[in-house]
């Protein structure tokens, strides 16, 4: 069977553009329904080797696409018709590219003369996403003639080049008729287009074998700080980290969001308690580096950033992201490599003193930070993920409180656990819809949120029909913004509880079941514990875990004040 479809000018344009997209390796689409978009959307939901799926909002549309291109790590084609429905795509944009995830939006469009006549419909939608799309490019209006399709076909490869990096926008236009009508406007082209039309010659690239950190170790009181990270093969990354640590001799402060808090092999190497121990002036002042390698972005810490910015450290900050990513402006210099081509040259300095002052306050933390309140403390929920769920299971993060508690309640281990996140822009937009795309077809999943980070992207239910794995949704309900209570506006009381702690009253379990979403309500860490030891093969769920908000703050800086004590000795 042919591949192309040679019924009208639009549906082999569209067809062409679809099985060039194939040939390169994409294998799924995620399709906002349209009239505008009607030849992608055939093109696409009947390629035999593309998953397409309809999904109704836009908004959610995107963020299921940003979390399975980041768990794919290839881009996702995300198609909408013309008007207003791409710029609901923005805020995923946005976070793709600020975190890098490959993203092809296909826009499509009226055709020029229909444009800036008030023609329905039709807004301009050059550029639409501004500069946080890594290229852009409007694509002729479809013509019949193998130069045109031509070009169609080398511009869709041009995209995913650039979208490797990041977000793409591709504006489609397309004239009337929309439908695949057969008239005849194809005709003689079927010879022409055969399979040569499509294979590309071979071309042999020569790659650099990378970056090497040419400089020699000169202190034993030098960091190395993993922050977020989601490489291909975590493991592997995790083994380069812990082999880059051992030749230096430092150790390693690993956030929650990298991959070496959960592959921490290396006994005696890796800190996970270190926003906590820096919380003691005292210990801060005496384990000042001298050295600090980054790896990737700065840590979700905020005390580490400050500590890290007081100590005017000389910095080597190792990226695979494009531009500065020192927010903190200090004595850094920065690489754009990935982390597995960096390498030390020179013997390690042999003073251990360091690194055993830090393992030895992380060893005094971690106990200092348990307790056992009843009904189940927020930070609680997050030691119940930790010791409950099974070797190389797979958790989404919401942003605010949630990725925090993960940060200070979640120990270093090495049961190969991934966590996702969106700390791009480090918004709470679309946490349902991304974790959505990050289960889709492949292992179950694990989100952990906030009730206002769920409640911001409610729609993302409406995907659960699509959904080709399972998810577990762990809701945390404070009935507001948990995060703003640790913040000085605060004790600025009134407005503080209507305007920023934004209290809400929603019955969830009635939430779920208009969306027919399963719904249990946790109150003990052992309902808890059992609930997630059994994670369903299949189909979305909700955990919900009511809490105090205000009781778990005070709980939540006690446990901290009290632990950053212990770490002092």
């Amino acid at each position: 069977m042919h591949p192309l479809d040679f019924r009208t000018t639009n549906s082999l344009w569209a067809s062409v553009m679809v099985e060039t997209l194939v040939r390169e390796g994409v294998t799924h689409a995620i399709i906002s329904p349209g009239s505008r978009s009607t030849p992608l959307t055939l093109a696409l939901a009947t390629h035999p080797q593309v998953e397409a799926l309809p999904i109704l909002d836009e908004r959610s549309a995107a963020f299921f696409a940003l979390g399975l291109a980041r768990r794919s790590h290839w881009p996702v084609v995300l198609v909408c018709t013309s008007g207003s429905a791409g710029a609901n795509y923005f805020p995923a944009v946005i976070e793709a590219a600020e975190s890098g995830t490959p993203l092809l939006v296909l826009t499509a469009d009226r055709p020029p003369e229909m444009r800036a006549c008030a023609s329905g419909q039709t807004i301009n939608q050059h550029h639409l996403f501004g500069d946080f799309a890594v290229w852009f490019h409007e694509l002729a209006v479809p013509e019949a003639s193998v130069a045109r399709l031509a070009y169609a076909r080398q511009t869709v490869r041009q995209a995913l080049r650039h979208a490797a990096r990041g977000p793409v926008q591709l504006n489609v236009p397309f004239r009337d008729p929309l439908v695949p009508q057969a008239d005849g406007s194809t005709a003689g082209l079927e010879t022409e287009l055969d399979d040569a039309f499509f294979v590309q010659p071979e071309v042999v690239v020569t790659r650099s074998a990378g970056v090497r950190w040419a400089h020699r170790p000169t202190t034993a009181r030098g960091l190395i700080i993993a922050g977020p990270a989601l490489p291909k093969d975590p493991g592997a990354y995790a083994d380069h980290v812990l082999a880059f640590a051992e030749a230096t001799g430092w150790p390693i402060l690993a956030d929650v969001l990298s991959p070496l808090r959960h592959y921490a092999t290396g006994a005696g190497t890796v800190v996970a308690n270190y926003d906590v121990i820096l919380r003691d002036p005292a210990t801060a002042r005496d384990l000042t580096p001298r050295y600090v390698v980054g790896l990737g972005a700065w840590p979700t810490s905020k005390v580490l950033r400050a500590w890290l910015e007081q100590s005017q450290a000389e910095t080597l900050l190792v990226t695979d992201q494009p531009g500065s990513r020192d927010a903190l402006h200090g004595r850094t210099r920065e690489i754009e490599a990935p982390v597995e081509a960096l390498a030390v040259e020179g013997p390690a300095i042999p003073d251990p003193t360091y690194r055993t002052a830090w393992i030895a306050a992380a060893q005094r933390v971690g106990p200092a930070l348990l307790g056992d309140e009843t009904p189940l403390f927020e930070g609680d929920v997050t030691s119940v993920l930790a010791d409950s769920l099974p070797d190389g299971a797979i958790v989404c993060v919401a942003n605010s409180m949630p990725v925090r508690d993960l940060e200070y309640f979640w120990p270093a281990n090495d049961r190969k656990r991934r966590v996702f996140f969106s700390r791009g822009a480090n918004g709470i937009d679309g946490t349902l819809s991304t974790a959505l795309g990050v289960a889709q077809g492949g292992e179950p999943v694990v989100l952990l949120t906030g009730d206002l980070a769920l409640l911001h992207d409610t729609n993302g239910f409406l995907a659960a029909a699509q959904l080709r794995g399972s998810l577990t949704v762990v809701l945390i309900n404070n009935a507001g913004g948990g995060i703003f209570e640790h913040l000085p506006v605060a004790q600025y009381d009134p407005p503080f509880e209507a305007f920023f702690a934004t209290p809400q009253r929603v019955e969830f379990a009635r939430l779920c079941a208009a969306y027919g979403i399963p719904h249990t309500l946790i109150t003990y860490r052992a309902e808890l514990a059992e609930c997630l030891a059994g994670v369903p093969p299949a189909g979305v769920r909700v955990l919900e875990v009511p809490t105090d908000r205000k009781r778990d703050v005070a709980i939540r800086k006690a446990r901290l004040a009290k632990a950053a004590k212990a770490g002092r000795g």
